[in-house]
């Protein structure tokens, strides 16, 4: 078994422009039928405000799939803590054994998470933006807007969080990483109504976005709702989408924004829901002019986690990395 640490992955998987085609390649596969990818199994620790993910799945003709244990606890950032946390184990596709332990600290959920937002704006926002709106100031909302520069040229971020202090660090850190304007707003409506494209990045348990704040040519790249209690966008911010995308319909109608849609009954499962992979193959259009208002729900796959995990794997191997631990099988005689 080889055995890799943050400091590596960190160091040989950037969030690049490859890194975000392993990811679309992942999302068409699971289109094409090519994937095992069974329901997320989810701990809740609500009392210290926290939650522990189990997601996977296996990619037919690949040597290995990937397990990830992955946590979020919200009340982390009191502790000087980031929010997310995790590993990823690889296992044999033709044996079972386990091949490589990924100890990532959640830095490649991170990669995974913000490659999917820049496949939902490489699909669905305008070519042209100039304001990229962010609720939220944690480590994804800093992931998300590195990755969606890598494929749109944009001059303006606007922020806003719950915390004042954290929107101005945001705002100070991004502005010095990225080399453009970064404003902190006041609330989530200025940022909507001033912005080309929007993602949300927040665990909220409340509609953050009101429907009565979108306007024509408007994107929104929602990935914060990955549970059932957890909600950043009004219902019928989704019904006046002119084109709704989920990275899966079967696990964001259990767990994502349509989960709400559904429930409140303003969306049923007959409405026109598309899933990602379907635009990544080409079997549908994204965003077909720019007055369309498209909306892209990303509740995280396991198949995300499969391909980030095998491309890590294969970025350590060609360097000749990774700590070896030598598996030895016992035979007993009688």
């Amino acid at each position: 078994m080889l055995i890799y640490t943050e400091q590596e992955l960190k160091q040989y998987v950037p969030l690049n422009l490859e890194a975000i085609s392993i990811v679309e390649e992942g999302f068409s596969k699971l289109a094409k039928k090519e994937v095992e990818m069974p329901p997320i199994m989810r701990v809740d620790v609500h009392d210290q405000n926290g939650e522990v993910d189990v997601k996977t799945a296996y990619v037919k003709g690949k040597d290995m799939f990937a397990i990830k244990v992955s946590s979020g606890f919200f009340n982390n950032y009191k502790l000087g803590l980031p929010s997310g946390n995790g590993l990823m184990m690889l296992i044999s596709t033709q044996t079972g054994i386990p091949q490589s332990l990924l100890l990532d600290n959640g830095y490649l959920t991170e990669v995974r998470t913000a490659a999917a937002g820049a496949i939902a704006a490489k699909y669905l926002s305008r070519e042209n933006i100039a304001t990229v709106g962010v609720i939220g100031a944690g480590s994804q909302a800093r992931f998300q807007v590195r990755a969606l520069k890598l494929i749109r040229d944009f001059k303006k971020i606007l922020v806003y969080a719950r915390s004042t202090d954290r929107a101005k660090k945001y705002a100070e850190d991004m502005a010095a990483e990225i080399g453009i304007e970064v404003q902190v707003m006041d609330n989530a409506e200025q940022v909507v109504r001033n912005s080309d494209l929007i993602i949300t990045t927040t665990p909220s348990k409340e509609p953050i976005i009101k429907a009565e704040w979108l306007h024509p040519g408007l994107h929104i790249t929602a990935m914060g709702s990955d549970a059932e209690h957890k909600q950043e966008l009004e219902a019928e911010v989704l019904v006046r989408a002119d084109k709704l995308v989920c990275d899966t319909k079967a696990q964001c109608s259990r767990l994502g924004e349509l989960h709400h849609a559904l429930d409140s009954g303003v969306l049923t499962k007959e409405s026109s829901i598309i899933e990602l992979g379907q635009l990544t193959l080409k079997e549908l259009r994204g965003r077909e002019n720019d007055g369309e208002i498209t909306v892209c729900d990303l509740t995280g796959t396991g198949v995300q986690d499969t391909a980030i995990a095998l491309f890590a794997y294969n970025e350590m191997a060609k360097r000749n990395l990774g700590i070896k631990v030598e598996n030895k099988t016992l035979s007993l005689k009688n």
